[in-house]
């Protein structure tokens, strides 16, 4: 499945890391998403509320069907989210710039996900001109 595919057949966006503080780059990408026609879900055990949705401690928690786990968090706390997304069936798992993880990258590949590391989901969308 190629990024363009994954972006034209998801609908749910999970964004792990996602802040409340407007001036935060998670808030801004996730802004545009939903703008863009993605239900967007924050997962933020700091945050009761984003954006106007409910934000959950984990992915977990989440009781609706998730496509994409877009990770804000940094690298060392990858492979737990990695195997919580595998857990919750997600589609894929996106981490965004400056996030790599190789060894999480490989264990998400092997159970089927789509990988995408160190791209921002923002810049691939207005790049492939979505929806």
């Amino acid at each position: 499945m190629t990024i363009s595919e994954l972006l034209q057949e998801s609908r749910t966006i999970a964004v792990v890391g996602l802040s409340g503080n407007r001036l935060r780059p998670s808030h801004g990408v996730a802004e545009y998403m939903m703008e863009q026609g993605f239900r967007i879900i924050p997962v933020n055990p700091n945050e009761t509320e984003i954006l106007g949705e409910r934000s959950y401690a984990s992915l977990e928690e989440i009781p609706e069907r998730v496509d994409i786990v877009n990770i804000f968090r940094r690298p060392e706390f990858v492979p737990a989210l990695v195997e919580s997304a595998i857990r919750i069936g997600a589609k894929c798992v996106w981490m965004q710039e400056g996030v790599v993880h190789e060894a999480a990258a490989e264990r998400a590949r092997a159970a089927g996900l789509l990988v995408v590391m160190d791209r921002c989901i923002l810049k691939e969308h207005r790049r492939l001109a979505m929806r």
